[in-house]
């Protein structure tokens, strides 16, 4: 596992999460309970600090980064998507930010909101509670239903359990037949 401190600033990760063995993190980073880090992620805390709230999932090859002396906030059941980025940004409880998306500095996704695929949150931009957001640069194009909810309650329920699932991960040395 690639979990380092920097000049002094050590990762905080409660037990029950997990961080993939080749997922990074770096300085002052704090990771809650049953957070789910995936394969490649990076969480670089070197001059800002990040903060993962628990039962989140940072899925395979996210990056989140902060600007020095500033914070990236991702809130409790936040859902990154595969290669999406946070910069020096918030994200609130129970956001989904979609596959290659990303958050731009001091950018909000309020709680609840939803983030589209290969979007991009522009700087000090802020999508409110409960809104879609979709586009380059993202705008708000909707609203969350309540079916909307209750489909990712289940879909974020599965990643919490995957912090206690993969540490029985195997890995295989002799795969060839």
């Amino acid at each position: 596992m690639g979990i380092y401190s920097f000049e002094g600033r050590i990762p905080r990760i409660k037990d029950s999460a997990y961080v993939f063995p080749n997922a990074t993190v770096i300085g002052d980073v704090e990771i809650g309970e049953q957070v789910w880090i995936g394969p490649g992620a990076v969480l670089r805390g070197d001059y800002g600090s990040i903060y993962v709230g628990d039962y989140s999932a940072v899925e395979d090859n996210c990056v989140i980064h902060a600007r020095p002396g500033e914070r990236t906030y991702i809130g409790k059941h936040v859902t990154m998507g595969h290669l999406s980025v946070v910069h020096t940004g918030t994200v609130q409880d129970w956001a989904v930010l979609g596959m290659g998306c990303t958050v731009s500095d001091f950018a909000t996704v309020g709680e609840w909101a939803a983030v589209g695929e290969g979007a991009v949150v522009k700087s000090r931009f802020s999508i409110d509670r409960e809104s879609i957001a979709v586009g380059v640069p993202a705008k708000i194009v909707g609203k969350i239903t309540e079916e909307y909810k209750n489909l990712w309650v289940d879909y974020k329920r599965n990643y919490n359990t995957f912090s206690s699932r993969y540490r029985n991960l195997q890995k295989i040395e002799n795969h060839f037949i």
